[in-house]
């Protein structure tokens, strides 16, 4: 276990023309288990490499437990890594494989026999030990090699790089499970790299949010869903992600259209409105943005709304017994303890919507 500290670390694949992880600075403490969440080209993979040794930065240092690791290599740094893909060898069985690890750092047999047995457990392998990887399944091989770099006690960190995306969708959420409670048994420093928002937030005791090579946001799931800093943020979190509207404040008002949904103490100007599904009601009738439903989806325990206002198009969620439909104009409404304001894409302000219209 380590506590892993990155100081202005940044890297560029192009001698310096740009950056593919733009310098940062943070630190993880030793037994957590972090995720790096965010979409395709955003740095997550480039930031893990750094940490395993795979890649040395461009700019900045690598500390493990206080020490500079940034010159060692992966070897050196006797961290496990688990990639996207299996990586495994098929000319031994996949007890073998879970116990080459070990037998290659002159573990006893016996303690490495009783290790591959509990992993194996773990993983719900245990019927496969015996056969060889090609055998198997393409999720199967992956489950082994996940097995390979579980397997061993003594790492600092267990650095993984996407390692469910093969594996079959229902029995995810199982295995996600079964890796929380290992992790909440050993307390290794885990690092997690993703770009499903369900894998960060229900494994990770800490997310960090990655756009474009920049850290937008770091923070558990409820400080991302709940608290967003960044309109990024709001919309990539969340299933459906954050709505924004456009608005202004004036002299105190926050307005959408001609309508006052509240009030804030921000300055004067244009500013977008975010709020997220589960916190917009729509009426029928009454105060509030006038909008026009086009479209309600049925989702078993609850029904997706989406519309148009004239500042924007939104989607709120409401409960099996709205009778809203197709068609039908409303009025929308503001929850008045998650509506927040933004500008240049920053959080800069929350709307107190007693003084609606």
């Amino acid at each position: 276990m380590a506590e892993i500290r990155l100081e202005n670390v940044g890297h560029s694949y192009d001698d310096g023309a740009t950056f593919a992880l733009n310098p940062i600075s943070l630190t993880w403490k030793d037994g957590n288990a972090v995720a790096l969440l965010g979409p395709s080209g955003c740095g997550k993979t480039t930031l893990l490499n750094i940490i395993s040794g795979l890649l040395t930065p461009s700019v900045g240092r690598v500390y493990f437990d206080g020490v500079d690791v940034t010159d060692l290599d992966t070897a050196k740094r006797n961290v496990a890594q688990v990639f996207q893909f299996p990586v495994l060898y098929d000319t031994m069985t996949v007890r073998q494989n879970l116990a080459f690890p070990l037998k290659n750092r002159n573990v006893a047999k016996d303690v490495i026999a009783a290790r591959v047995e509990e992993i194996a457990e773990l993983l719900g392998i245990s019927k496969y030990l015996d056969i060889r990887p090609l055998k198997l399944r393409s999720d199967l091989q992956q489950l082994v090699s996940l097995g390979r770099g579980l397997v061993r006690k003594d790492v600092p960190a267990i650095l993984f790089d996407e390692p469910l995306t093969v594996i079959d969708q229902n029995f995810k959420w199982t295995l996600r499970g079964r890796l929380k409670e290992m992790h909440n048994n050993t307390r290794h420093t885990l690092v997690y790299v993703t770009h499903d928002q369900t894998e960060a937030l229900t494994f990770a005791d800490e997310v960090v949010v990655l756009n474009k090579g920049d850290i937008v946001q770091t923070g558990t799931a409820s400080d991302l869903f709940l608290t967003p800093q960044d309109e990024f943020v709001g919309f990539f979190i969340g299933s459906p992600g954050m709505n924004f509207l456009d608005g202004k404040v004036n002299d105190g008002a926050v307005i959408v259209g001609s309508t006052q949904i509240g009030s804030s103490a921000i300055a004067n100007g244009n500013v977008r409105i975010g709020i997220r599904p589960e916190f917009l009601s729509l009426t029928s009738s009454g105060a509030g943005v006038a909008v026009k439903i086009n479209r309600v989806e049925h989702r078993g325990g609850y029904k997706l709304v989406h519309a148009d206002a004239a500042q924007g198009k939104f989607v709120a969620k409401l409960a099996n017994d709205s009778a809203l439909t197709a068609g039908q104009s409303a009025h929308l409404a503001f929850d008045p303890q998650r509506t927040y304001l933004f500008r240049d894409s920053k959080l800069c302000g929350t709307v107190d919507t007693k003084g609606a219209n």
